[in-house]
């Protein structure tokens, strides 16, 4: 990169990339909400990637409609993982489909783009679960555990602070309700056309990943994929064979392609997509999207998210937000809709320090408001009002 693209790079910095960012995370949050709502016992998962990916192309269509050279669209297709699958399932047509169950773990993650700024959101949810039928068990536990672990993260990615703080304080909530956090999965910084910055926060590293892992300070005016995926089990995941249907170009390599089929694929690519992930659904001719992906991939033009899974009868929660580290404060522009009350585990923070941390306000007008705005966020970040959390002390 030279310098005359450093200079060039647009950053929040900028109420215009702020606005786009708001536009793609308003589309993600609607599609995520709209998704939560349709999965029903009976529904295929496949009928919800197609909806969450149309809704997508349907709502960006509609923004800066003048502009014709702005691309915009799907920064992540949607993709639906069940109970023990880890991430990244999104079917084709001609792969076997899930029918959703009543019990079942979902986890909906997709990401928007505008104009290249992407807001990324992963959201997870109990079918059949209501406030006089609430999720109790090992599916509560990982939910609870996976939703506050995303509230201390947004509590801790900020300005000054160190990836590795989030790091420890994920393992310790995790913990706390006899849950691991996937191991080696990564949160990246996301740029303009980038969605795996270099800045990253790693979840539950390995002692080789630990000493590998770039130590790194948030800084004002960057933006964040927050991505946090919590096990019931071992929490390590594997790739269980499944097709891989979600790529990537990794643009810093080159190669020539033999086959005419895989040529005319990664141009599609390259035209449609540029370096952002995308479906093999999304090609018109799906038998010969997977033809032309082999060579792709073969010799990493293509890079795939491949189909995770944990161990048979364990539960994975995925929570992901998008965070923009703002002159005020960090501002959370993503999130699906989470309601406390109808998840009831046994477990509980008891790390003193995190507790206090769950308990601070993540406003950022919140600083003169305190008191009033702390039991709110207090309320809303662990189900407990103010008053019930210091009795439960």
């Amino acid at each position: 990169m030279s310098g005359d693209d450093d200079q060039q790079e647009q950053t929040i910095a900028d109420d215009l990339v702020v606005t786009k960012y708001k536009m793609g995370a308003d589309i993600a949050n609607q599609a995520v909400k709209m998704l939560v709502e349709a999965a029903k016992p009976g529904v295929s998962v496949l009928s919800l990637c197609e909806k969450g990916d149309a809704f997508i192309m349907a709502e960006t269509s509609k923004v800066f409609k003048k502009e014709k050279d702005i691309k915009k669209g799907i920064a992540f297709p949607t993709c639906v993982s069940v109970n023990n699958c880890v991430c990244h399932f999104s079917p084709l047509k001609s792969d076997a489909d899930y029918m959703l169950k009543d019990g079942d773990l979902v986890k909906v993650d997709l990401g928007v783009h505008v104009d290249g700024f992407i807001s990324n959101v992963a959201h997870s949810f109990v079918i059949g679960a209501s406030k006089d039928n609430p999720v109790t068990g090992r599916k509560a536990d990982v939910i609870k555990a996976a939703h506050l672990c995303a509230e201390a993260a947004l509590r801790l990615v900020k300005p000054g602070n160190q990836n590795s703080q989030v790091t420890d304080a994920w393992n310790k909530i995790a913990e706390s309700f006899k849950c691991t956090a996937i191991e080696g999965m990564l949160s990246h910084q996301l740029k303009q056309h980038v969605i795996d910055g270099e800045k990253t926060i790693i979840q539950n590293p390995t002692e080789q990943q630990r000493k590998d892992h770039e130590k790194a300070e948030f800084e004002v005016h960057e933006v964040y994929a927050v991505d946090v995926l919590i096990s019931s089990g071992e929490g390590k995941a594997k790739d269980s064979g499944q097709r891989t249907t979600v790529y990537k170009r990794d643009p810093s390599k080159q190669y020539g392609l033999k086959m005419k089929t895989s040529r005319m694929f990664f141009s599609e690519v390259e035209r449609r997509f540029d370096a952002m992930p995308f479906t093999l659904r999304a090609f018109e001719d799906e038998g010969k999207a997977r033809l032309g992906v082999v060579e792709c991939a073969k010799h990493e033009l293509l890079q795939p998210f491949n189909v995770l899974h944990e161990k048979d009868g364990e539960f994975v929660a995925q929570f992901k937000f998008t965070v923009m580290l703002m002159a005020n404060g960090p501002l959370r522009i993503t999130s699906g809709p989470f309601e406390p009350e109808l998840f009831k585990s046994e477990h509980d923070v008891q790390d003193p320090e995190l507790k206090v941390l769950l308990q601070s306000s993540a406003s950022r007008k919140a600083q003169k408001k305190k008191k009033k705005k702390a039991s709110k966020t207090v309320e809303t970040a662990t189900g407990q009002t103010v008053e019930e959390t210091e009795a439960a002390e």
